[in-house]
């Protein structure tokens, strides 16, 4: 198990943090990952796509939670860069939810009223093959620190923003000292209430969770919310519910967003498990999304009459707080688009 507790992540003075050092070890050449997991590179199943765009990156502590041999573990096929990534499907584009035309400023994009995404980086801890922004041009549009003055210009020039939601990239892969920097400057603006943080490296490297990081989430005044990723309940193993617990001693709301994936959670059975063990480890499921439909994805898409029979299944089996919203972005809308699953029964809404 990987040792998650605050105290046991810190480094020795002038060191780097355990997190860094983590991810510095992480897989990064598939055959590589393939031994860790003692899987076959010969079987045509296995074969890696191009990497061209889009590398291999899976922490090691991510790898073990996988189940040795198994080609079709569902946290796998997660990350392994499957030949379908090669093949051009129709509908299937770059910018699947329009983020390039709500660009502002440098990293920031304003979609919906109220609030603003900056992307604070362009890295990641693990690279998912379904992402949404894995063709996203970083180099170009991003927040970084010597680019930051624009965007919290453009952020205090308009009254009507209230909350900033950091994404990326993963906003943790930021070190400390830029995130207190950053976040520092939007407590600075005196309309800002809420400050939102999308991350899954407390899923997939819960070392991040570490003195340092609660050192500045200490400092703000602004009321902070970690929207969290998780899409399979072995991915939440004892390591990921400690390195929670110093948030939720916090205060900090802790909501996670989920993708309904062919082959990795396309069952009632794992989506329940999935919203159990969340609850458990103090996380309410808040979106399961359809698929962005991004090119290179396809092969994880599901039709929506069948995310609308999981979401009916899932609802007669828990109680409300635990199902999720099913949703979909489309590029445009003003909001999420809920999707209706409801036809036909009464739920329960307790």
């Amino acid at each position: 198990m990987i040792p998650s507790n605050p105290q046991n992540n810190q480094s020795a003075p002038g060191r780097a943090p355990v997190w860094q050092h983590e991810l510095r070890q992480a897989f990064t050449r598939p055959h590589e990952l393939l031994a860790f997991l003692g899987l076959d590179p010969a079987t045509p199943a296995l074969r890696a796509a191009s990497l061209r765009d889009f590398p291999l990156r899976v922490p090691r502590g991510f790898a073990a939670r996988m189940r040795k041999g198994d080609p079709r573990d569902p946290l796998f096929l997660q990350v392994w860069p499957a030949p379908q990534e090669d093949e051009t499907a129709p509908g299937y584009v770059i910018d699947a939810v329009g983020d390039l035309h709500r660009v502002r400023g440098a990293g920031l994009i304003h979609k919906y009223r109220g609030r603003v995404l900056l992307v604070a980086t362009g890295a990641c801890a693990v690279h998912c093959r379904y992402c949404f922004r894995r063709h996203f041009p970083y180099s170009e549009q991003l927040a970084a620190r010597e680019r930051w003055a624009p965007a919290l210009a453009e952020i205090a020039a308009d009254p009507g923003i209230e909350e900033v939601i950091l994404s990326g990239g993963d906003p943790l892969s930021l070190s400390d000292d830029k995130l207190a920097e950053l976040v520092g400057a939007l407590d600075a603006i005196p309309q800002l209430k809420r400050l939102r943080i999308h991350t899954r490296q407390p899923v997939v490297l819960p070392e991040r969770i570490d003195e340092r990081l609660l050192a500045w989430l200490d400092t703000t005044r602004l009321q902070t919310v970690f929207v969290l990723h998780a899409n399979h309940a072995r991915e939440l193993d004892a390591s990921v519910a400690e390195a929670l617990q110093p948030l939720r001693r916090r205060g900090i709301p802790l909501l996670n967003q989920a993708v309904l994936l062919r082959g990795v959670n396309d069952d009632v059975e794992s989506l329940a498990t999935l919203s159990e063990r969340l609850f458990e480890c103090g996380v309410l499921p808040y979106y399961l999304h359809l698929l962005d439909r991004v090119q290179g994805a396809a092969h994880f898409d599901l039709p929506e009459p069948r995310a609308q029979e999981l979401m009916r299944m899932l609802s007669s089996r828990l109680p409300g707080y635990l199902v999720p919203k099913l949703v979909r972005e489309i590029a445009g809308e003003p909001a999420k688009t809920w999707i209706n699953w409801q036809d036909g029964i009464s739920p329960q809404a307790d």
